[in-house]
Parts: C-alpha cells; sequence; structure tokens
C-alpha cells in the first residue's frame, strides 16, 4: 500500500481532476460538494480512476472533515 497526502478541493467546477504539485501534494478537484461526506466519495471515485485501481483499493487514513487528508491506494503489483 502507498500512503499519498491530498488536498481537496471540493464543488469544482474544473473536477473532476487530479494534479500533482511540485512538492509531490496531489490536489483532487472534485464536483461533489463537502456535504455529508460526499466530497469524500468522489475523492474516492476520482483517485481509482486516476491509479486504475477498484475503489474498493483507496481508503481515507486521516482529515475525514479536513480538505488536506492521507490516503492509501493498493496498488497492483507488476
Amino acid at each position: 500500500m502507498t500512503r499519498y497526502r491530498i488536498a481537496v478541493k471540493p464543488g469544482s467546477t474544473k473536477g473532476p481532476l487530479v494534479e500533482v504539485g511540485a512538492d509531490g501534494v496531489l490536489t483532487v478537484f472534485v464536483r461533489e460538494r463537502a456535504v455529508d461526506g460526499a466530497a469524500n466519495t468522489g475523492v474516492i471515485r476520482v483517485l481509482a480512476a486516476h491509479f486504475g485501481v477498484p475503489r474498493s483499493r483507496v481508503a481515507i487514513v486521516r482529515g475525514h472533515a479536513s480538505r488536506i487528508k492521507v490516503v492509501e491506494v493498493d496498488e497492483p503489483v507488476d
């Protein structure tokens, strides 16, 4: 499993999109608002598509109620 530090931009018209910053932090733009966990669901969906893994292999480890999160992605080994 690989851990990533991400910054979430909920309610973005730019998303769904993942950008990698110069500092290595992933910025995830999602259309869902931060209401009732909708943005977290969107983050998992977008990251799963970005890494090419099922949504069940992406988990938010820290920062469920924050815009800065730590996520784990269980990437397949080649």
